[in-house]
This record gives C-alpha cells, structure tokens and sequence, in this order.
C-alpha cells in the first residue's frame, strides 16, 4: 500500500535529519517518546535541548487515523467519516541569534474512500534577514520545484508568503519558503510524483539547512541581539497558536497536546510597543517581513558585514 511506503520513508526521514542535527550540534542528543493516539495509530516526538547550537528543536513523527474532522471535510469536500495522516513535522530554535529559526512539515493525508492528498513546505525564519542567504535557500528550492513543474516554486512560494503572515501584525514570520497543501492525483501528477516530491523535499532539510548553520554559528552576538531573538519567537509563538493549521489538526484530532505545542520556544519575550531602531539591524530585517519579495532574483551589491 502507498500509505505503508509513504511511512517507512518519514520514519527514516525522521532518523536520518535527528542524525544530522546532532552531529551539526556536537553536543545534545534527542530523547524520544512514543505515543499512541486515542482512535489508532501512534507517533515517535524526539526533542533535542540546550545544545551547544540548538537551544530547543523537535522533529517528529506520527501515523494515526480516526474521525473526519469538519472543518476537513469542509476544506477538501469529501463526505468521509475516517482519515488516515502520517506526516514528518520539525522545528528548530537555535541559541544564537544569527542562526535562524527554521520549520519544515512533509504529510500524507487519505480518506476512507480512498482519496488522497499531500501538504507540507519548508521555510525560514532568520532573526537576522541576510539576503544572500534568503536567497540562496529559495533558489534551492526552485531548483526542487522546477523539476516537477514550472508552476510550482511561484504557486508554492506565494501560498507560504500568504500562509505564513501574522495577520494582527501586518508581517511575515519569516522570508518564507514553500507551502502546498491538498496537492491531489490527477492526470498530471500521479501519486507516485507526489510522493517523489515529498522526498525531495524532506530530502532537502539538512542540505538547505546545516549550511546556514555552519556560516552563522560562531558569529558574535550581543545582548541586545539575543533581546531581539526573545522579541522575534514571540512573534513565532503568536502565528503558532493563531494561525497554524497543523497545530488545529493536531489538537482537534485528539493528538498528543505535548507533542502539537513542541514547536514553541523555551524562551520568548514580548514588550509593549517595541519599535526597533532607526537605521538598526532589526529595522533591516522588519524591512524584509512582507510577501512578494522575489528571493530568487535578489541581488545585493553590498557584501555580508558580518
């Protein structure tokens, strides 16, 4: 069965990016906790924490079925009763400031009646907006894109422009990446492209990632750069429990409350009216939190200053 094949590569997946995650910290390991989920199946959350580069990540896994809920329904139009999800789900909030925050979600989702479809993206969220780096990281996935279809990279990158937009703050939460949802088999993709797509972008976590890791980690930083980390996953925090529909899914399913909310920070800060500096960093970056900005086609004449 698809769904069978689908799960043995996310549990691999899994295994192989908390392998690669511990060898880019050199010195926290995850600790893993299995799970069941009340109407059937289970997953495996694996939580790494005061690392010497990764303040707090999680990358978990997770195969259940039970209910249809609605707003599903609603969303994909099936008259279902039963769901089967798998999906691979990452969040890693790294110590230094000048390291970015960055989330990837690979997910398979089929019905009852046999219906199927994928959903997931990857995307970044730099404390620090460094355009050479935002725009490398899109032309990497423009790349991955552009071999299934030319419509994918624009389609994908304008819905996580719109998808990831904290809507009470007028802002991105990040320079965005990918987002594609009820990505459906039809005469032009057959599931097998779909789920060849989904490796490839599973596949491109730590290749896109564990760069940027090792350009920014030894970095100085100040006080006042870590305040504005603290300042910045606040933001995180708000577009999470807001907006994020697999932080709906989860707890509206009956999902594993420790496990939905692992993509939450240790630590995070919020203070009234905090307006950045003219002429700062942060008013740099602030700069950079809007849709549409054509990362692939960013050109800076002006070097990295740090």
């Amino acid at each position: 069965m698809m769904r069978d094949r689908i799960t043995g590569f996310l549990k691999n997946l899994q295994d192989e990016i908390c392998t690669g995650l511990e060898a880019a910290d050199g010195s926290s390991l995850f600790s893993e906790d299995s799970w069941l989920h009340p109407s059937g199946g289970g997953g495996r959350s694996r939580v790494i924490a005061d690392g010497r580069i990764f303040d707090k990540g999680g990358v978990n896994f997770s195969a259940v079925e039970g209910d249809m809920p609605a707003y599903i329904s609603e969303q994909s139009n099936t008259d279902a009763k039963k769901f089967f999800a798998t999906g691979v789900s990452i969040v890693i909030h790294p110590k230094s400031p000048m390291v970015p925050i960055i989330h990837m979600n690979v997910r398979y989702f089929e019905s009852e009646n046999g219906k199927c479809w994928f959903g997931g993206g990857i995307d970044l969220t730099p404390i620090y907006v460094v355009p050479e780096q935002s725009s490398l990281f899109h032309r990497q996935l423009k790349k991955i894109c552009d071999k299934f279809s030319p419509t994918f990279y624009p389609d994908f990158k304008k819905a996580a422009d719109e998808y990831f937009f904290i809507r009470h703050r007028n802002e991105t939460r990040g320079i965005g990446g990918i987002f594609y949802d009820y990505l459906k088999p039809s005469a032009e993709f057959s599931t097998e492209t779909l789920f060849t797509f989904m490796q490839e972008v599973g596949n491109a976590f730590l290749k896109t990632y564990l760069p940027i890791v090792e350009k920014n980690k030894n970095l100085p930083f100040t006080e006042a750069e870590k305040h504005w980390q603290l300042i910045r996953r606040g933001r995180y925090v708000e577009y999470n429990l807001v907006y994020d529909r697999g932080t709906r899914f989860g707890l509206e399913t009956g999902g594993r409350t420790e496990s939905i909310l692992m993509s939450l920070p240790r630590y995070a800060s919020w203070e009234y009216q905090y307006t950045p500096a003219p002429g700062s960093m942060e008013e740099a970056t602030v700069s950079f939190l809007k849709k549409e900005i054509e990362w692939t086609e960013f050109r800076d004449e002006k070097t990295e200053s740090r």
